[in-house]
């Protein structure tokens, strides 16, 4: 089943949390729990992890993604950008296998505590809308950025909605405001044929997916608070990840691999 792949950016290169993606938590590496979303979804057929390091390659398939390339270390610098490494897997995939996916559905290891049953009704809704060149998750933003301000040239505070003719709309509450959306990171699903015919990833018209508020990693501190909800609310990923990382312990023939008890 090719029809949907799950692509899943990994990088060796971070600089605001070095290691990022194989970071510990819940006793597994971060990526492991991005995988462990793709493989128990329904509508996902294929989960390939693209990275320029051997490492994170290595973790990747012990808990059972498929690395069938790196990454070229061009397309894995601080400036690259979505569309490189689509474009890269999409290719690599076509010349050296000739599997051209419909869809794909990018999950980034910085939003790791996902259900893998948001992933398929995801899914089907943007299969369900042929018009939708994208599909992009948000959770509704906590603040409003319209009562936000800039600095004038002269140091003075000035709201960032000149054509607002209401006094001191910035002071209103929020509620007075259109609802604004915050991306996480959950799910992105993209048709193949929108990233090799266009520049843009996602086009003009990104369908929306609203999802509960979700949390993503930034720092070690984002990393403690993630492991203390999922010690509070559990993870319908944990037992997938358990199972994995004890074959592969079994696998092994000293019995250890890293991270194995």
């Amino acid at each position: 089943m090719t029809e949907v792949i799950a692509i899943i950016p990994a990088r060796s290169g971070s600089k605001g949390v070095p290691q990022k993606n194989v970071l510990p938590l819940m006793g597994h590496p971060l990526i492991a729990f991005s995988i462990a979303a793709a493989m128990l979804s329904k509508c996902i057929g294929r989960t390939i992890v693209t990275t320029d390091s051997e490492e994170i390659a290595e973790v990747a398939r012990m808990y059972g993604a498929d690395v069938p390339f790196l990454r070229p270390a061009e397309l894995a610098s601080e400036i690259s950008t979505d569309r490189d490494f689509l474009v890269h897997a999409l290719e690599w995939l076509g010349k050296h296998e000739r599997v051209q996916p419909e869809y794909l559905v990018q999950l980034r290891p910085t939003t790791p505590l996902r259900d893998p049953a948001v992933i398929d009704t995801a899914v089907q809704q943007f299969r369900g809308n042929p018009e939708a060149s994208s599909l992009r998750s948000a959770h509704i933003a906590s603040k409003t950025p319209y009562k936000w301000f800039e600095i004038d040239e002269r140091g003075y505070f000035k709201g960032i909605r000149p054509g607002d003719t209401r006094p001191e709309y910035y002071n209103l509450p929020r509620q007075s405001f259109p609802a604004v959306y915050d991306p996480n990171g959950y799910v992105d699903v993209v048709r193949a044929t929108q990233i090799l015919t266009s520049a843009s990833v996602h086009g003009s018209k990104i369908m929306a997916f609203i999802t509960p508020f979700c949390h993503e990693i930034d720092s070690l501190e984002d990393v403690a608070f993630l492991h203390y909800l999922a010690e509070q609310n559990g993870s319908p990923l944990l037992d997938f990840l358990k199972i994995k990382r004890q074959n592969a312990c079994n696998a092994r023939s000293s019995g250890q691999v890293q991270g194995c008890e």
